[in-house]
Parts: structure tokens; sequence; C-alpha cells
């Protein structure tokens, strides 16, 4: 009786509260949304990082504690708790990183009785580029074969250096650019690099787009190289040889560094069918090549190469090695292979030879201007120097130029046996055989006391060589 009159009670009670509409259970937490929110700055700035905690139907949640948190070299830290104003809304100064991974934001609500929990995306700090200014400089001009600093200065507009790595380019003369090396600037955005051009170059740097920075690329940088010897001054009116020879490779080591070996394999083949056949003189092991240290007309020292007998070999070296010392020039000594084979000649050319100015010895050939009749320098004692200044009386006139023989010049051209040349020549075991007429020529005299030449009968009243 009494159970029944409960039940209906409450079953009055449920009815009621339905009626009135009031929730039958406690309220649950209003949703809530986090974000986080910051202005664009330059690095090394402090910048406002905010967060807004608002809930579902927009209004602020205020009075609440809220977390930021920061990456970091790839780790998220909390770097402050905050509490949410009038507005829903907190701040904090924050400094910006140089590398922008290390500006990304995060922020979390843990809710309470009356709002749920709430979690901000990740939020990556904007960060503005400062301009990049990259320099490089230091002297215009270096003595070939010494050694110049480049000075790179990596900075941004206000001044504020720059460390990282850049690209140093380099152009030669007739190039395009080339990377040289990647160099890093320290703390105070500097590098130092110490170079050793041997030619004119051109230099510039070109600095990467960090983060934080603009890229930029540096003015030109000019090097000049200066000839560490005098060049040969010749008269404006001068003929310049008929055939231009590249320059021959860098001298190597000090002073005139003469080597004498036997003919390489490789040299042996090239010289077979040009300076050397079937029939000449004097064979492979009677020869020896000399690569040897010598100035150039244009004050720089490059290393050539003369092949020659075996007994006149030390006197060529000897006398190379003097006119060195003096700094006494020659325009260029490659070996006369390089000139390919004559049929006029029968053995290399050494027309071209001379219409080039090149200075060589060894070379099975005929005299020029007289077919048949063989040149002392089959025999590899004969040797021919600065041939440009220096013509040849041959048959059919001056060779290689008529412009020169009546001229001489103190250092590369010789009418007299008093010339500094032709001593050095003659203190060295040579003899200057035919004068003014083949100043060129000078021969070495065989064992016997003679020199290898041609007896006057077969050339007739003509010099050979």
């Amino acid at each position: 009786m009494v159970l029944g009159r409960l039940s209906a009670f409450v079953l009055m009670l449920v009815a009621t509260l339905v009626v009135s509409g009031l929730p039958a259970h406690a309220a649950d937490p209003l949703a809530t949304t986090l974000t986080v929110d910051s202005p664009a700055a330059f690095a090394d700035q402090e910048v406002p990082v905010s967060v807004e905690l608002v809930a579902e139907d927009a209004t602020p949640v205020v009075g609440a504690a809220v977390h930021l948190e920061r990456r970091v070299d790839g780790t998220w830290s909390e770097v402050a708790l905050l509490v949410t104003d009038d507005a829903g809304r907190a701040e904090v100064l924050q400094p910006l990183a140089r590398d922008a991974a290390d500006n990304a934001f995060r922020a979390r609500f843990e809710g309470d009785a009356t709002y749920a929990a709430a979690r901000s995306g990740r939020h990556d700090a904007p960060m503005e580029r400062r301009n990049g200014v990259v320099t490089v400089g230091g002297p215009g001009k270096v003595v070939d074969e010494q050694t110049v600093e480049l000075r790179l200065r990596w900075r941004t507009g206000n001044g504020t250096p720059v460390s990282g790595r850049v690209l140093l380019q380099r152009r030669l003369p007739g190039g395009d650019w080339k990377k040289y090396r990647r160099l890093r600037t320290d703390d105070e955005g500097s590098a130092v690099l110490e170079i050793r051009p041997r030619t004119d170059t051109r230099w510039r740097v070109k600095a990467p787009r960090l983060d934080w920075v603009r890229a930029d690329r540096s003015r030109v940088h000019r090097v000049d190289n200066l000839p560490p010897g005098t060049p040969v001054t010749l008269p404006r009116a001068a003929p310049r040889p008929a055939i231009s020879l590249p320059d021959q490779p860098h001298a190597k080591g000090e002073g005139a560094n003469p080597t004498v070996s036997t003919i390489p394999n490789a040299m042996w083949r090239q010289m077979t069918g040009r300076s050397w056949h079937r029939g000449c003189p004097v064979g492979r092991s009677g020869l020896r090549l000399l690569r040897i240290n010598y100035w150039s007309y244009d004050g720089y020292r490059h290393r050539g190469e003369v092949v020659a007998r075996t007994d006149a070999i030390d006197n060529i070296r000897g006398a190379l090695t003097a006119m060195y010392r003096r700094e006494l020039p020659l325009r260029s000594l490659y070996r006369v292979d390089r000139f390919g084979w004559s049929s006029r000649l029968d053995g290399a050319d050494d027309y071209k030879s001379m219409r080039s100015g090149n200075t060589s010895a060894f070379n099975c050939r005929s005299v020029v201007g007289r077919p048949g009749v063989r040149s002392p320098h089959a025999y590899g004692r004969a040797f021919d120097v600065n041939t440009w200044e220096n013509p040849y009386h041959s048959s059919h006139g001056w060779t290689p130029n008529g412009w020169w023989p009546s001229r001489s010049h103190a250092r590369v051209a010789w009418r007299s046996r008093q010339h500094v040349v032709v001593r050095i020549m003659l203190n060295h075991g040579f003899r200057w055989t035919y004068g003014t007429e083949d100043s060129q020529h000078f021969d070495v005299p065989a064992p016997s006391g003679r020199v290898a030449r041609v007896p006057a009968a077969a050339c007739g009243d003509e010099v050979c060589d």
C-alpha cells in the first residue's frame, strides 16, 4: 500500500520536471576552441605570441590557464603558463630564432567543470627576411706564383653578421663562372682564403637564401696576375711570329730545375714519323730529353722540352740554365714534333717551328732550302734559339722573315759574338757556326772536335741549317 503510493509520487515528480523543461541530469562542459597567433617580425626580435580561447557559442573563456609550448631542436617544451583576460586572450613575448623550424608554437587548455579541454594547431610564427649583403675583396694584383688573400664578408642590411656556407666562384680569361670552393663564414660573418692564381682571375661570392636572410651575390673582384720577370719590349714596327703557340705549362720548382731522361715510349711514338725515321744517323738510345724552366717573352716562367744527342744534352742544359739565371727569354721550347711532318724537309716541319719563333734541337731532316741534303740537326748536336728574331739565310732568302736580319735586340736577337746569348753559348761548348747568316744556329762539336756540319760543297754558297 505504502510502496504503491511512493511509486505514484515518483512518476508525478518526473512528469512535473519534464513539463517544466528542466534537465534531468548535470550539464556537460561546453566545447572550446584554442588558437595561437603572432605578427611577422625579423629574426632576433621579440614578438608577442597570443592565445585565444572561446566557447562554442563564441563567448570568451575568462581566467583560463593555457599552456604555451615551443618547438626547439625538434623537441616541444612549455615556455609559458598564461591566464586569459576578459576577452579570452593572453600573450607573451618570445624572441624569433633565425631557424624557422624553431619558431613553431602550440597551446593546450586542460579544461574545467564548465569548459571542455582544447588544443591548438601548430602555429609557425611568420618571419620577415632581412636583405643579405655579401662581399669579396682583397688585393687587386698578385705576382705570379705568389699568394694573396681573399676576404669574404656576409652581413644583413642592418650590419648583423651572418654565419653560414657561401659559394666562391672563379672565372678565368675567356671562360665561364665556375665553382671554386664553398666556405663557411664565422660568427663575425667573415672568411679568409689564401689563393695562388696563375693567371688573371675574377671572383664573386653567392650567398644562399636563409630563413631569415635574403640571397645575395657580390660584385666581381678582379685579381690581375703580374709576371715575376721582365717582359720583352720589341720595336713597334717589328713583325710578330706568323704562327701563335699556346703557353707551355707553368714552371716547376725553383730556378731552371733541369731534368734529363731517356726518351719515354709515348714521346718516341710522337717522334717517329716526324723528327725521327728510319735511316737517321742517331737512334733512340743516342738521344736524351731535357725538361727545363725558362723565362718567356711575357715575363712568366714556363717549362719546356728539347731533345738532343746524349753527348750534347749537357751543353744545352748548361746554356739554358745560364740564360735562365740572366733572365734571357725564349719564345717557346716545344719539341719540333709538334709541327708535324714536312715532305719538303723529309722530317719535322722546321718552317713552322721557325715561323712560331720556337727553340729546338734534334730533327732528322734535310737542310732548309736544300732537299736531300742532311741537316746538322739530324745528328742531334745543333741547337736553334729564338728563330723568329734570328733568321736564317736560305737558298730562297731570309727565313722566317726579312725584317730582323739587320736588327739586333739586347735580350733576344744577336748579330755579334759579343751578344750575351752568343757568349753564353760559346762558354758552354757551342760554336756559332754560321754567324749572322744563320744567327739562330749553334753547334756542339762532335767528340773528334769537329762540328757535325754539312760540307760547304754540298750546300754551295749557302749556309746549311
